[in-house]
């Protein structure tokens, strides 16, 4: 049966939402399910925006079928090759064999390796800046290289001043009815979502959103329609700056993040004692145990906070291996602008602390403290001053900024 919701007087969202996935991506933890979403404007020629993914692609052209209402679809744009936005082409191809599509030639080529349907036959190109009329509303076309595929573009209704903004202001977390993000608590239940959204799959380029940004500071924007969570129509100010902000890579907040790897707790047990430390010293502290938390959380707690201090143990003669594959990933995910603490233990040779810093040279504007508090095997009380003396370090690179 149809599930659709309309946005305007003519144009209605026709995407879907999946709650059994379990990792987006195959990476990233989604608990509270994603949406797919899918756009269909109806004037003079019918346009729908993207498509959606093979999980939901039994109510999507129901809901294409219903909003048409007999009517034939004309064009398709095509704003992210991904597959979980393009899976569902080839079939849309084969019930509407008259669609052409608007796509930038980036998404054309790749459409060729997809699929082995003739793209040529359909395609007609559109580039930076070209425009096109679907009868009252007029489209323009803007390129947003990297965010988070080098072919992504987006598209502007000059006339209802709606961006399709592909990827970008999207957030986890499936559409339980409500389609606008003023239609739920945002800033409140899914700011952290988006976060996480953002900082995992579009995070590394930031240099990227923020060229797209500034193009997008030039538009009268009044509604924002993602590929991925809720509609903006109100207040969109407060989530452009959001993305900003993420893009500067310049912290949120001041706040300490404490990743750890520990095996019997002992390493666990230190990184606690620093937390109470920091505690006391008014400092907020996050921790997360890299063992159990999924990497996606605590990175975008990294995005967050304005400092980090790793904890873990030599494993093998090197990192503890989840902290390893942590910041293999934070590493990649272009981290910078953080201040940062090490933490090493080991029962005969702590080098950790040392492989850990090593990996680290991999990011920009990185402040790495020279406290670096060596455990072995457990936390003794003659360590406690070290332990003070980091916890005074922190909280001094907090009394400078």
């Amino acid at each position: 049966m149809y599930c659709c919701r309309k946005v305007t007087d003519d144009l209605y969202w026709v995407g879907a939402n999946d709650r059994r996935l379990a990792m987006f991506e195959g990476v990233y933890s989604v608990p509270r399910g994603v949406s797919y979403n899918s756009y269909l404007l109806l004037d003079e020629k019918t346009v729908l925006f993207d498509t959606v993914d093979a999980a939901v692609g039994e109510v999507f052209f129901e809901n294409v079928d219903h909003v048409l209402a007999g009517r034939h679809l004309d064009y398709l744009v095509i704003h992210h090759m991904e597959p979980d936005h393009s899976a569902t082409l080839a079939e849309l191809l084969r019930r509407y064999p008259d669609v052409r599509i608007l796509c930038n030639k980036k998404i054309a080529d790749m459409m060729k390796q997809f699929f082995t349907f003739d793209a040529d036959k359909y395609t007609e190109l559109v580039a930076e800046g070209d425009t096109f009329s679907c009868g009252h509303h007029t489209l323009t076309f803007v390129n947003a290289p990297m965010v988070h595929w080098p072919e992504v573009m987006m598209s502007f209704d000059q006339t209802d001043g709606i961006l399709f903004s592909a990827d970008a202001f999207g957030t986890f977390g499936a559409l339980n009815g409500a389609l606008f993000a003023d239609e739920v608590d945002f800033m409140g239940e899914y700011l952290d979502e988006a976060r996480r959204y953002y900082t995992n799959i579009v995070g590394k380029y930031g240099p990227q959103v923020s060229a797209v940004l500034k193009k997008a500071s030039a538009l009268d924007i009044k509604m924002i329609c993602p590929l991925h969570g809720f509609v903006w129509r109100r207040d969109i100010g407060c989530y452009l700056d959001a993305y900003t902000h993420w893009a500067s890579y310049e912290p949120e907040e001041k706040g300490v993040v404490i990743a750890y790897a520990s095996v019997y707790h002992h390493t666990e047990n230190a990184a606690e004692a620093l937390a109470i430390r920091l505690t006391e010293r008014g400092i907020r502290t996050v921790m997360f145990d890299v063992s159990v938390t999924p990497a996606s959380e605590i990175i975008a707690a990294v995005f967050r906070y304005s400092h980090l201090v790793l904890a873990s143990t030599t494993y093998n003669a090197g990192i503890f291996v989840n902290m390893e594959s942590f910041l293999y990933d934070l590493v990649a995910h272009n981290i910078q602008n953080r201040t940062v603490a090490v933490i090493e233990n080991g029962s005969w040779a702590p080098t950790s602390g040392k492989l850990m810093r090593a990996l680290l040279d991999n990011c920009k504007k990185l402040t790495v403290l020279d406290e670096t508090l060596t455990i072995k095997s457990s936390l003794k009380e003659e360590q406690l001053p070290a332990l003070d003396a980091m916890a005074d370090a922190i909280a001094a690179t907090f009394a400078e900024a």
